[in-house]
């Protein structure tokens, strides 16, 4: 029984994750819709999108993550797969701007932390997500 509570915590850890990157998401993508020159990209890099094209994909990709998040909070099933899909995606994302990036620990940091949600997605879910769903239902 605790060691469901312990991995629940961890699944509600990468719920709150995906809820602020969510959040984050929505709002780079509202600044690039309303002030469309804000992200200034450098001649020689190739944008496939301008930006304000890019600043929907990425308030409608933050809406996403965050519902996904909301659902994990709640324990929903749905939400592991939705989660499990949007973390691999992102280690896609961030593994293709570790070569060219500046910053390379904020992306070898988003890789860590993303393993470790996909890590209690995949391996300790059946015995977290009821522990989950008690939890909840126990504060309604």
């Amino acid at each position: 029984m605790a060691g469901s509570e312990t991995w629940a915590g961890w699944i509600r850890l990468g719920a709150i994750l995906m809820l602020i990157i969510g959040v984050i998401d929505f709002f780079q993508g509202l600044i690039a819709i309303i002030r469309g020159g804000y992200y200034a990209h450098p001649a020689n890099q190739v944008v496939v999108v301008d930006t304000r094209a890019w600043g929907w994909i990425l308030l409608i990709w933050g809406i996403v993550v965050g519902a996904t998040g909301w659902g994990l909070t709640l324990g929903a099933n749905w939400a592991r797969w939705a989660a499990i899909f949007a973390a691999s995606l992102n280690i896609i994302v961030q593994l293709g701007f570790e070569g060219g990036s500046q910053h390379t620990l904020w992306t070898l940091t988003s890789i860590s932390l993303t393993a470790i949600v996909l890590y209690a997605l995949l391996v300790h879910w059946e015995e977290s997500s009821e522990t989950l769903r008690r939890m909840t239902e126990s504060r309604m």
